[in-house]
């Protein structure tokens, strides 16, 4: 029995949470498994009305479950930051989801706005440190207010927690087996101090494993070739905030954020899986926002829990309708509404 807490959260979350949860019920009864739900109602509504975002004994009620599946945070009433440090990142720490993991894969060559690139050309994942760095909120403002002010942003790096980052890097490039390379993304000519120790570190764990190939890439020239050459790439790791930056462009290379699923994860707790396109409030309740990044999300979540056979079955039936279907990946444009494409997936299960 897989115990599963759903946070709908804001604008079209609860569209896409929707679809997902309903391929959900389908691929349980065609895979024989058993799953329960409790819905959490932390985001930009709840907040308005108590001024709450997430409590703590939600974070801790949160920890008793196998996973976290999550639609969206970000509400137009509410100032920007204030749910996504309350919530997203609140959640992030308090369950020590040390790990970004970003798929990013072209499943419609037609979908890739990169001239002559095909579905081989782009099929890497992005390894991101996601419990340091900037996002750590560590800094301060000096002289506020005045012409004379100062606004300082730490970014904080340990190396116990690049070790372990490091690590869950090479063991997944190791278990992804394919071009089985490593790719360090950084700053090391201009961040002296945090890269310097990020590539200590990733030289000396390279060792261990003598059968992964390694090199490193400044950050923007990993952008320049996310675009030139993304077939250069298998398996990149990173800091905070770059990968945060690279993920987004990775997720215009695959053919849009309606296709881009993410999991924060906690490899011996508690993981959290999302769709990374944010909340769209201008689409809510259309029915026209692709729901598909949200069930590629729900077949990591699967992977996660060890339903292999679901999640691959998932990922095949989303391939084939991206592959056959539809017009196009953008709201609104795929040629089906939110919940046709949803069903179309069950339909493909089958």
């Amino acid at each position: 029995m897989h115990n599963i807490a759903i946070i709908p959260g804001d604008g079209t979350g609860p569209e896409v949470v929707a679809e997902g949860l309903k391929v959900l019920e389908a691929v349980s009864k065609i895979y024989n498994f058993e799953y329960k739900t409790k819905i959490f109602d932390c985001g930009g509504d709840r907040y308005l009305l108590t001024k709450e975002t997430i409590t703590d004994a939600e974070l801790e009620e949160l920890k008793t479950f196998d996973a976290i599946y999550l639609g969206a945070i970000g509400h137009p009433d509410v100032k920007p930051g204030i749910l996504e440090k309350g919530i997203l990142l609140k959640t992030r720490f308090a369950l020590d989801q040390y790990i970004n993991l970003r798929p990013v894969a072209l499943y419609n060559k037609d979908f890739c706005p990169l001239k002559d690139k095909t579905e081989e050309d782009v099929d890497f994942v992005v390894v991101r440190e996601n419990s340091e760095g900037l996002y750590k909120g560590m800094g301060e403002f000096q002289n506020k207010d005045t012409a004379d002010e100062v606004a300082i942003q730490t970014s904080y790096n340990t190396r116990k927690g690049i070790e372990r980052c490091i690590r869950y890097a090479f063991e997944f490039t190791r278990k992804r087996n394919k071009r089985k390379k490593l790719t360090l993304c950084g700053k090391t000519n201009v961040l002296t101090y945090a890269f310097d120790l990020w590539q200590r570190v990733f030289d000396k764990v390279a060792i261990e494993y003598p059968d992964i190939t390694t090199d490193y890439a400044h950050v923007d020239a990993t952008t320049m070739w996310f675009v030139k050459n993304p077939e250069w790439f298998d398996v990149i790791v990173t800091d905070n905030m770059f990968g945060d930056i690279i993920t987004d462009l990775g997720a215009m290379v695959q053919g849009g954020m309606g296709i881009a699923a993410g999991g924060n994860i906690n490899p011996t707790g508690v993981s959290m899986f999302e769709p990374i396109g944010g909340s769209a409030p201008k689409y809510t309740g259309k029915n026209v926002i692709n729901p598909l990044a949200a069930i590629c999300a729900l077949s990591m979540m699967l992977e996660t829990l060890k339903e292999e056979k679901a999640a691959g079955a998932i990922e095949a039936a989303v391939i084939n309708i991206v592959k056959t279907k539809l017009k196009s990946l953008g709201a609104g444009k795929m040629g089906y509404s939110t919940s046709e494409i949803g069903d179309m997936v069950v339909d493909n299960l089958k």
